[in-house]
């Protein structure tokens, strides 16, 4: 399959959404990339991956919840750099209350 952005169609898009749920648009400059929210498993991986090295954590989630678009965004450092700016959106945190009883 080309990865290429202008081959992703919006039925493509509309099946990850059907498979996935919330699919994410990335863009950076002029190039754009789909992503699916990271699971409780590739969380763990990247936080793994980070006690070594902290560009891992990035690195994990982006080629982990990747879906398709410009290759470029995970290749080339500059492109991957403006990308792990914006990776820490993709984790939803919920609030959480502790009541003792």
């Amino acid at each position: 399959m080309n990865t290429q952005t202008n081959s992703i169609s919006q039925e493509q898009i509309e099946a990850w959404k059907a498979k996935h749920k919330e699919i994410f648009k990335l863009i950076v400059e002029d190039k754009e990339a789909y992503l699916k929210k990271p699971d409780r498993k590739i969380l763990a991986a990247a936080t793994a991956a980070s006690s070594t090295n902290p560009m891992k954590f990035n690195e994990v989630i982006l080629t982990n919840c990747w879906l398709g678009g410009d290759e470029e965004i995970k290749t080339d450092d500059s492109y991957f750099l403006g990308a792990s700016a914006k990776l820490n959106e993709l984790i939803e945190i919920k609030q959480a209350e502790l009541e003792k009883l």
